[in-house]
C-alpha cells in the first residue's frame, strides 16, 4: 500500500506552505449544535429549539525529530515547531491571525489556528530540545456567501422561531414580536396557518422579517 503523501498547512492569503515532518497518526474533528430548552406546561418534557450550529475543529498530534531524522541538521527543534506556533501570530496586513487551509489526502480543511501546545520529549547535553510533540486545535473558518450557496436555509426571510405558549393567539404574538397585533397574517402565511385560531401550544412558528411579500401573490405587507 503506497504512503499517503505529507500532510501540509497553507496560508491562504500569501500561498505559503509548510508541509509536517510526519504525517499524524490520526486526527479528530468535533461538531455539535447549540439547542435551548422551553418548558410548556402540560408536557412531560421540554421542547428543543435549534438556535445555531457551534464551530467545528479539526485536533491533531504533529511529531518533530531534528535528531534521528536523516539529511535533518542535529538543530534546536523549536525552529520547526515555531513555524506552525507562529501562525496564531497577528499578520501585520490582516490585523488577525492568517487564514489555513490544512490538507491530508481527502482532508480539506479551511480555518484558523486556535491553540498549539509544544511537548519537548528528547535533548542534547546542552539542554537543546531536538525531539517534539506537537498537539494543535484548528478552528473551522466559514465564508458567510460559500455557507449560504452550499446550504439551502430561509434565515434572510425568518428572524426568528416562537414556541407558542399557552393563552397565546396570532395576533398577541404579532404584538409580541412586532410591537403591532394587527400585523398576523405574515405569520399565519409563512406557517401555513389557514384558521389564526388553530394554533396548539408548544408549535414552533417560524417569524417572518418585515416588510414580508407573501410567496403566492407577491403581496408586500
Amino acid at each position: 500500500m503506497p504512503s499517503l503523501a505529507k500532510a501540509q498547512i497553507e496560508v491562504k492569503h500569501t500561498g505559503e506552505k509548510f508541509k509536517v515532518q510526519f504525517n499524524p497518526e490520526e486526527y479528530t474533528l468535533n461538531k455539535d449544535n447549540n439547542f435551548a430548552s422551553q418548558g410548556i406546561p402540560g408536557l412531560s418534557g421540554p421542547l428543543l429549539q435549534f438556535v445555531h450550529g457551534n464551530m467545528q475543529t479539526l485536533e491533531m498530534e504533529l511529531f518533530f525529530d531534528t535528531y534521528d531524522t536523516p539529511n535533518v541538521q542535529k538543530q534546536d527543534v523549536r525552529e520547526e515547531t515555531n513555524k506552525i506556533v507562529r501562525l496564531m501570530d497577528i499578520d501585520s496586513q490582516l490585523h488577525a491571525p492568517p487564514l489555513l487551509r490544512v490538507s491530508w489526502a481527502s482532508l480539506q480543511f479551511d480555518c484558523v489556528l486556535a491553540r498549539a501546545s509544544q511537548k519537548f520529549i528528547m535533548f542534547l547535553e546542552d539542554g537543546t530540545p531536538v525531539r517534539a510533540r506537537l498537539t494543535v486545535t484548528f478552528n473551522r473558518f466559514i465564508e458567510p456567501e460559500r455557507e449560504a450557496k452550499e446550504v439551502n436555509r430561509q434565515t434572510a426571510d425568518y428572524s426568528k422561531v416562537h414556541v407558542v405558549m399557552q393563552g397565546e393567539t396570532l395576533s398577541s404574538i404579532a404584538a409580541k414580536v412586532y410591537e403591532n397585533p394587527q400585523i398576523w397574517r405574515p405569520i399565519a402565511i409563512a406557517n401555513n396557518i389557514d384558521n389564526p385560531r388553530a394554533i396548539a401550544i408548544g408549535q414552533t412558528l417560524l417569524i417572518p422579517s418585515l416588510p414580508y411579500q407573501n410567496p403566492e401573490t407577491g403581496e408586500v405587507m
